[in-house]
């Protein structure tokens, strides 16, 4: 069992930046797939980035060069450092987890760009 706690949302301006922190209930260290989804009102969660334990990561088109994903295992932590916001960035943001073959979200945390 995983229970992850997501942090770090808010409002804030077009051209803006925010990092958010999704902090796990055990060691990340051995997880393989950890990542960043997104909900805007009215559309489908996407993804935004992901993370392996292998140190790949992927990232959305819509925000590559402007979003990085990271992890410091000794805090139990994944990150989403989000630079040049937008307003089409606002969303729910929720981490996701995956452990074998079991997949864990957060709560999620709102991110809303103004213009």
């Amino acid at each position: 069992q995983v229970q992850l706690v997501e942090s770090g949302g808010g409002l804030v301006q077009a051209g803006g930046s925010l990092r958010l922190s999704c902090a796990a209930s055990r060691s990340i260290s051995s997880i393989n797939a950890m990542g960043w989804y997104r909900q805007a009102p009215g559309k489908q969660r996407e993804l935004v980035a992901t993370s392996s334990s292998g140190g790949s990561v992927n990232y959305a088109d819509s925000v590559k060069g402007r979003f990085t994903i990271f992890r410091d295992n000794a805090k139990n932590t994944v990150y989403l450092q989000m630079s040049s916001l937008t307003p089409e960035d606002t969303a729910v943001y929720y981490c996701r987890v995956q452990s074998g073959i079991i997949i864990y979200w957060g709560q999620g945390t709102q991110v809303t760009v103004s213009s």
